[in-house]
């Protein structure tokens, strides 16, 4: 490959990576697509990666290897791999950053902390985005619906590098928006992504799982232990696209809470992506989630602050025993985590 340090990367053109590299490609950026999956390599570089959905159907042609593949150094990298690659993915990386480079996290969960111990925190970018995509094929994702897309330096400041990426993302998303508070809206994601591992308990869609009021005590329950220990870390958790994060806290006014999952509930139905990517994880692609990688963190900050989350702790134990496939995705899963904790009434 060229030693050109032009090119963005987008090192993981999965579900995130590839509808965010096509859009930028037909926004007329070079791009170079790194991808583990050599199927997945070959169809892009022989037909281009296609994007379908209801938002716009197109193909694009771009580059693309696998990363023992990679050469020279770059200036911009997108990380879109699943969480638990972040640290190996992080690795391959620093040795093709350029000294002045960043590496952006396209990611669920707080891997910017991971890419930060090992390419420095200067040389990280904090990114949450919230939009629904799937890979389908080789070659071929679905983007099924718009979502947040949040963009911020890791100490907060407003940075020409920051600025330049969220032109480029204005591009993909009209409403991504630059934040001094990129950990406020990470560990809102976590909650919420706790909650979308709940509705993978089941074979039901996001819609009918997160609008089951019978599950509602539930979620609050997991939502707020995601939620207390965020400000146990004097991290105030960003909403977005519905999810209120106040709302889950002790005490809350249980009509706020309904009106989060109401909210929550109409943003899904406006996607066609149905299910979330850990239910396909586990489903369809018959593999591991991101269970330890995106909700652990929440157990073992807790843990740290002598803050108790059972309920998280409980659901990663359960989709542990969905991939291991010792537990079958069913609507009792949810009342079965309820009768486990121990406070549960």
């Amino acid at each position: 490959m060229s030693s050109t340090k032009n090119p963005i990367v987008v090192w993981g053109a999965g579900a995130i990576g590839g509808v965010v590299g096509a859009y930028l490609i037909r926004a007329g950026e070079a791009v170079l697509f790194v991808d583990q999956d050599r199927d997945h390599v070959a169809a892009i570089n022989q037909h281009g990666m296609h994007i379908e959905g209801p938002i716009e159907d197109f193909t694009v042609r771009a580059p693309a290897v696998t990363p023992d593949a990679v050469q020279g150094q770059y200036e911009r990298v997108l990380l879109c791999v699943k969480a638990q690659h972040t640290e190996a993915a992080a690795r391959d990386i620093v040795p093709h950053l350029a000294a002045d480079g960043y590496i952006a996290s396209f990611q669920n969960g707080l891997n910017e902390l991971v890419i930060a111990d090992i390419a420095g925190a200067a040389r990280t970018l904090g990114t949450f985005v919230n939009f629904s995509a799937d890979y389908f094929a080789p070659g071929l994702i679905h983007f099924g619906g718009r979502g947040a897309v949040v963009l911020g330096e890791l100490d907060g400041a407003t940075t020409p590098r920051v600025t330049a990426l969220h032109r480029l993302m204005l591009g993909f998303e009209p409403d991504a928006i630059i934040t001094p508070d990129i950990m406020g809206y990470l560990w809102g994601k976590l909650g919420y992504g706790a909650l979308l591992f709940a509705t993978a308990l089941t074979n039901a869609s996001m819609c009918d799982a997160l609008g089951a009021q019978e599950a509602w005590p539930l979620y609050a329950r997991i939502a707020g232990e995601a939620t207390a220990v965020a400000d146990s870390l004097g991290i105030v958790p960003r909403g977005f696209n519905g999810y209120d994060p106040a709302a889950f806290r002790d005490g809350a006014n249980l009509a706020a809470q309904a009106a989060s999952f109401a909210a929550m509930v109409a943003h899904n139905a406006r996607s066609t992506k149905t299910h979330s990517g850990i239910w396909r994880d586990l489903a369809v692609r018959k593999r591991k989630t991101e269970a330890d990688a995106q909700l652990g963190p929440i157990v073992s900050f807790g843990r740290a602050q002598q803050i108790a989350t059972p309920a998280v702790a409980g659901l990663i134990a359960m989709i542990h025993e969905i991939e291991d496939g010792t537990r079958p995705m069913d609507w009792s899963n949810l009342a079965a985590l309820s009768q486990s904790l121990p406070d549960w009434r």
